[in-house]
């Protein structure tokens, strides 16, 4: 059974940083690109970062370019986003995902499978 578990969220002031977890079972992420999405409440998802199984293509959305930052590390079936900088408008609900090719997407709809989620609160 695919299981992949967010940590890290909470809440914190404006300007300061979260480092979310994303520890996946049940498959090997070393060759599957990964994503991350958040959701805010009454919006749909919206692309965060991605990156390739290989680590060299790496894609970020426009609002989250220059502060936050997504890697992987393999050996620990384990993917990150380092959130630093943050801002109230990026309180959300942060996912991540897996797509079964080893090139990232930024569409929703190219993930194969989904966390449940970490809850991100930035306070002003």
């Amino acid at each position: 059974q695919v299981q992949l578990v967010e940590s890290g969220g909470g809440l914190v002031q404006a300007g300061g940083s979260l480092r979310l977890s994303c520890a996946a079972s049940g498959l090997t992420i070393s060759s599957r690109a990964m994503g991350w999405f958040r959701q805010a409440p009454g919006k749909e998802h919206e692309f965060v970062a991605a990156l390739s199984s290989s680590g060299d293509n790496i894609y970020y959305a426009n609002s989250v370019k220059g502060r936050f930052t997504i890697s992987r590390d393999n050996a620990k079936n384990t993917v990150y986003l380092q959130m630093n900088s943050l801002k109230p408008e990026d309180t959300a609900v942060y996912y991540c995902a897996e797509r079964m090719y080893t090139l990232p997407s930024i569409q929703p709809i190219g993930y194969d499978y989904w966390g449940q989620g970490t809850q991100v609160t930035v306070s002003s």
